[in-house]
Formats: structure tokens, sequence, C-alpha cells
């Protein structure tokens, strides 16, 4: 079921109007700047999206010009992550096409990180997320103490059932111009 919905997501998401995505994305990162967790974070997580995920982009620069800390993902075998400091010019490509930071950028503590923007797939009501079916953020957020936040489009909404090691999402904010 959850790899289904996962292939579906990805088609869909994939297969969206790039005018109509770029017009949610802006309206997603405006409501994102205005939520408490972001506005109380000193110290904030994210991760460098695909093209035809919320752009992240307009979240890091921002963030930057706030003068918050900004991290992103390291993996590692094992399903394993770290965050660590994002330094544009520190960047590489993995495996998988995606950038991340190089062993030596500063891995950022856990307790230092105040709010992780997640990413996923599909989202349901209670903030339960399919990702892409490694289960990094799941189980770097099994102990994490800090606020969770994601921003997804209205048609990632949908229902599937919940394993014990799916960990939820306390606030998912949702552009519903796009269904």
């Amino acid at each position: 079921m959850k790899r289904q919905l996962r292939c579906q997501m990805l088609k869909k998401l994939k297969t969206q109007d790039e005018r109509q995505k770029a017009l949610a994305d802006q309206r997603l990162v405006e409501r994102l700047f205005r939520s408490d967790a972001y506005q109380n974070a000193k110290t904030l997580a994210t991760y460098l999206s695909f093209e035809y995920e919320f752009k992240t982009s307009l979240l890091i620069e921002q963030a930057l010009r706030d003068g918050k800390r900004v991290c992103i993902p390291k993996t590692y075998p094992k399903g394993q992550m770290v965050f660590m400091d994002y330094q544009k010019e520190q960047l590489e490509k993995t495996a998988f096409g995606i950038l991340e930071p190089r062993e030596t950028t500063q891995i950022v503590r856990k307790e230092d990180i105040d709010l992780i923007h997640v990413p996923g797939l599909v989202f349901d009501p209670k903030g339960y997320r399919i990702g892409y079916g490694g289960g990094y953020y799941d189980r770097y957020l099994a102990d994490f103490h800090g606020k969770t936040i994601s921003t997804i489009y209205a048609f990632q909404r949908g229902l599937f059932d919940v394993q014990k090691e799916d960990i939820p999402i306390q606030e998912v904010i949702v552009d519903d111009s796009i269904l």
C-alpha cells in the first residue's frame, strides 16, 4: 500500500504545472515564515529539494537572511543520518543524485536543532507521512525533542496504515490551491 501510494505521488509531483507549483511554493513558505515554530527557531534543519518538491531554497535563503543557523542532512549506510551546517560551497552529489554536505562540514548536535522541516510524499490527518522509504527521518526523529514541520500541496494528503516506527510531524502546512 505505501509503495503504491509513494509511486502515485511521485508521478503526480513530477507532472505538476510549474507555474502553479511556484505560486504554491511561495504561499507555503510565507505561511512557514509566520509560524511560531519558525519564528522561535535559532537553528533550522531542512533538506535540499528535488525540482518537483516544495522549493526549500526559498526557506534556506530567507532563514540565512534572518540570521538563523541552517543545517541539512547527510546520510550514511544502515539508515543513519546527521545534520550538518549548510554551506553552499561544501556540497557534493551523492550516488542517488542529491546534494549533501562534504564530510569536512560541521555536524550539528541534535539537541541544538530547534526546528526540522521534514520532507514527505503523502501525509495523513495526524501528521504521519510516507517518505521515500529509507526510514532516515523516522529514526532521527524518534528521540528528537524540538519542533517538526512540513509543507505540502493539497494532493499530498492521504490515508494509509501507520507502522509503530512512524513518527508524526507536529505541524503540516498545506496549500489547497493545487488539488
